[in-house]
């Protein structure tokens, strides 16, 4: 069964470089073993990363035990849903790419909070 976006369409991959999701297969999909529901697909800045840090999830220091580089600024990320909700109440959500955030994260988020911090869809060639 394909897994859909917040659109309604099939979910698209977020980022492979670095590698995210969950599942680490670049994508933002999600199971009842995702207890931090990682399905907000962003792509992180310098303010939410340092409100990341303030809140206890480091995401920017690299950690070679897990394979995990850390996060830049500019990096796509899936972003646990409560997290992103609480960058939101704290005016440093980063921008998200709707094609790539999970419909899961309409549970905790409404779709007007994330339009109102999308970025541009991709466009394809013609």
């Amino acid at each position: 069964m394909t897994a859909l976006n917040v659109l309604g369409t099939a979910l698209l991959a977020c980022s492979f470089d670095p590698l995210t999701g969950f599942f680490r297969d670049g994508c933002c999909n999600t199971d009842d073993h995702d207890q931090g529901t990682h399905v907000v697909c962003a792509r992180v800045t310098a303010e939410f990363l340092a409100y990341s840090r303030q809140r206890g999830n480091d995401l920017s220091t690299p950690r070679p035990e897990y394979r995990f580089a850390g996060l830049q600024a500019g990096d796509r990320w899936c972003l646990c849903a409560l997290r992103w909700k609480e960058a939101l109440a704290a005016g440093v959500a980063p921008p998200v790419h709707l094609e790539a955030t999970h419909a899961k994260a309409l549970t905790v988020v409404t779709l007007a909070q994330l339009q109102a911090h999308a970025l541009p869809a991709p466009q394809t060639p013609a």
